[in-house]
């Protein structure tokens, strides 16, 4: 190791659950950024391993590894079974706003089901999104106007989520009483 090498404790270890990949990204990126280079990588990866995939890990035999890609590929075939299911592009058209539920709200769930779907094309992205709106006036400006990209339905989401926590802020406004509302001024 290089005299002046530190190895990071920012990461958590993984335990045999979950997707490889992601593991291995997020060890690349954290020994990238502290400097770190193949050898190095390669002789601290096992810190990062705890419970069944240490085990797993320690049975690669002494010496067989030439570089950090082939343990890392090793690696990934090894616990491939352990991958999150991921769901596809269909999945989106089961997210739908519910009568009561806010556009943010909608919107974040969304985001978060987007993100686990690899290669998602934004026009299938965008038509999903439409099509989960409640129908209410907001689902109606959108067929009136019709956005082709997803940037553009974007900005009609964040005016619309202005309005909706404004529309809150008065309904909460109105149930306080006349005197809480003016209670600071005495």
């Amino acid at each position: 190791m290089p005299k002046n090498f530190v190895l990071s404790t920012a990461l958590k270890s993984y335990e045999g659950f979950g997707d490889p990949r992601v593991h291995i990204k997020k060890f690349q990126s954290m020994m990238f950024f502290n400097g770190a280079f193949d050898p190095i990588l390669g002789r601290s990866f096992p810190t990062f391993l705890d419970g069944a995939a240490l085990l797993g890990f320690s049975k690669i035999p002494a010496g067989s590894i030439s570089c950090f890609e082939e343990l890392a590929r090793s690696f990934i075939d090894y616990f491939a079974a352990s991958q999150i299911y991921v769901h596809g592009s269909d999945y989106l058209s089961s997210i739908k706003q519910g009568p009561h539920e806010s556009l943010k709200d909608y919107m974040t769930q969304f985001a978060k089901a987007t993100i686990e779907i690899p290669n998602l094309n934004p026009e299938v992205h965008l038509y999903a999104l439409k099509s989960g709106l409640c129908p209410e006036k907001f689902q109606e400006t959108i067929a009136i106007t019709k956005p082709k990209m997803l940037t553009k339905f974007q900005e009609k989401t964040v005016t619309q989520m202005k309005i909706e926590e404004l529309r809150e802020a008065r309904r909460i406004e109105k149930r306080q009483p006349h005197d809480a509302r003016t209670s600071w001024l005495v």
